[in-house]
Parts: C-alpha cells; structure tokens; sequence
C-alpha cells in the first residue's frame, strides 16, 4: 500500500520510526516532512498529507503531531480526507470499518511506538464494512452547505 506520513517537530522520534516499520511491512512510505527538530506548523504538514491523499498520490495516511489533535483538525478540512484520531487499536479498527478513514492519526506525547504499531496494524488491515456505513461516509465526504451567521 502507499502510504504517507506528516508530522510537526512534536513527533521527530515517532514518524521514522513507524515510517521504518511500515517499510518492513512491505508499504511504500512517502514522508512529507519535517526532517529537522526546529519549530513548525502542524497545519502546513497535515495539509501536504490530506493533498497527497486526495489527489491519490497515497492509499492512507500517517498524520503525528504531539496530541494528534491539531494535525488531525487540518486533514480533516479536505472533504476527501477521513482523519480518525486514535489511541488503541479498536478505534483505528472502527475508523476503518465505521467510518473508511483514509487517514490515522496519533499523539506522539501521548502514544509509546508499540501501541502506534499497533493501531496502525489494526487500520491498515480492516476493510471499510460498507453496507449501511456507505451512506455516512458520502454524507462525511460531500457535506452540505451551511449557512454562517455573525
């Protein structure tokens, strides 16, 4: 599978590692930055990987940042993209199953590497139940105008 990875300067340890370990797992890993420990953005990251996703140049994503809220928030913000944040390995199963997120993301600070792994595993071997999640799923990825009042 391809899959890509994005981070902030939060998850410097987390991302090569399970960059390396999906590579050992027989995926092709696209890691879209950063690559130094000086201070960036999640934002910036989270939407080069929601890009990538959308545009079909990767299968999945792997969005880190510290609580993987705020890279989370970012991805989420191209219809395309179904960012789950997780932090065991049956939410990352029910994303995939539920709700066919196309992209995980988990809190460096708050995930050690081998629950990472696991929850990784967990979502990038369960299929989307399709059925009558398919319906939701349209409705998450075409949502309706709405009107803003101030």
């Amino acid at each position: 599978m391809r899959i890509a990875i994005a981070s902030d300067h939060a998850a410097l340890d987390l991302k090569p590692a399970l960059a390396d370990w999906l590579r050992e797992q027989g995926h092709e890993v696209t890691d879209l930055g950063p690559d130094g420990p000086e201070s960036v953005d999640y934002p910036d990251y989270g939407y080069a990987l929601a890009q990538a996703v959308a545009e079909g140049r990767a299968e999945r994503g792997v969005a880190l940042c510290g609580s993987g809220i705020g890279i989370s928030i970012s991805v989420n913000r191209l219809p395309a993209c179904r960012c789950a944040l997780v932090s065991e390995p049956l939410s990352a199963k029910l994303a995939r199953e539920h709700n066919d997120a196309n992209v995980l993301a988990m809190g460096a600070r708050l995930t050690g590497i081998d629950m990472a792994k696991a929850c990784l595993d967990a979502f990038l071997s369960t299929d989307f139940a399709g059925d009558r999640h398919v319906r939701r799923v349209d409705k998450l990825s075409n949502p309706p105008q709405m009107e803003t009042s101030r």
